[in-house]
């Protein structure tokens, strides 16, 4: 884990969707804690803009993918 003033750069890609959300949600809670310095806080902001869209591209090609395997129709999900 990053050091509590740390950010990772801007463009260093995650690993997977979960790793996102895991660092997404780490980066979330040192934003509103007001752990992160102040000079800190612009580059935190666009680090989770990183992650938040590539998380969106992520579930956006899991759907694409869902329509294909059902004939083009994004079926509703029900819970069994």
């Amino acid at each position: 884990m990053p050091s509590t003033s740390a950010v990772e750069p801007v463009t260093t890609l995650p690993e997977s969707y979960e790793s996102a959300m895991q660092e997404l949600d780490a980066l979330v809670m040192r934003l509103e804690s007001g752990e992160l310095p102040l000079d800190h806080l612009l580059s935190g902001y666009q680090r989770g803009a990183v992650l938040l869209q590539f998380c969106r591209e992520k579930l956006q090609a899991v759907e694409d993918q869902i329509k294909v395997l059902d004939d083009g129709a994004l079926k509703p999900w029900k819970p069994q």
